[in-house]
């Protein structure tokens, strides 16, 4: 069991990635163009959130406040909010947006690693959970961006309507 839990926590993650990009190769020329705008919009925010949430709180990793070991090393610092939870909650957003059942497996794979986190000892429920919401609100906030971004290229004459799908 621990070694599922380790995986989860370290590296379902990637896969989460993986199917963000199987979800940008279905897309047409348009939704790609769009899905990126959004990701680079959005990891933009996701850092932002995460650096601004780190210094207006502080909550010592399990290991280190309570002295249960933690399932595999991991350094002693600040564990909020959760930079996986986040990038997690993020991707799940995006995807979702473009397509929506995988964008459904990704979010459920978003909740498997912050509950993976948490059950390795690396992070506090807290932490997931503010992590989560980062990303959830980067992914929602760097969707509205990009649209506007658009709508404003296309007033100017940049770029044509059918460049993307509303």
């Amino acid at each position: 069991m621990h070694t599922l839990v380790v995986l989860a926590a370290q590296d379902l993650l990637f896969l989460l990635a993986a199917l963000a990009g199987v979800a940008w190769l279905l897309l047409d020329r348009a939704g790609k163009l769009l899905l990126a705008l959004e990701a680079v919009i959005g990891l933009v925010l996701v850092g932002a959130g995460i650096w601004v949430a780190a210094h207006l709180h502080t909550d010592p990793r399990p290991f280190v406040s309570d002295g249960t070991p933690a399932l595999f090393p991991h350094p002693a610092d600040n564990g909020f909010p959760s930079d996986h939870s986040a990038a997690a909650g993020l991707l799940a957003v995006l995807v979702a947006r473009h397509r929506r059942v995988l964008g459904a497996l990704v979010a459920a794979g978003a909740v498997v690693v912050a509950w993976a986190r948490v059950a390795a000892h690396v992070h506090h429920a807290q932490d997931v959970v503010a992590g989560l919401g980062i990303g959830l609100l980067a992914g929602l906030a760097g969707i509205w961006l990009a649209d506007l971004l658009v709508a404003v290229l296309e007033r100017r004459g940049v770029v044509r309507a059918p460049w993307v799908h509303r």
